[in-house]
């Protein structure tokens, strides 16, 4: 069962979640050949003013 873990920073929308979800299945299930129902994907937002890049806020951006 392949647990994929996703950290995004805020802000997505639920249906571009499931578009990459989808994407992300598809992906694991033609590559490494396990049944669609294995596949796990789970979504991890972020708070823009807990993430930085470059020493810089996401948030201040």
């Amino acid at each position: 069962m392949p647990m994929i873990h996703v950290e995004l920073v805020e802000g997505r929308t639920k249906e571009q979640k499931k578009e990459l979800a989808s994407a992300i299945t598809k992906a694991t299930v033609d590559i490494i050949g396990v049944p669609v129902e294995a596949v796990k994907v789970m979504f991890v937002d972020l708070k823009a003013d807990e993430f930085m890049e470059g020493g810089v806020l996401r948030s201040e951006r």
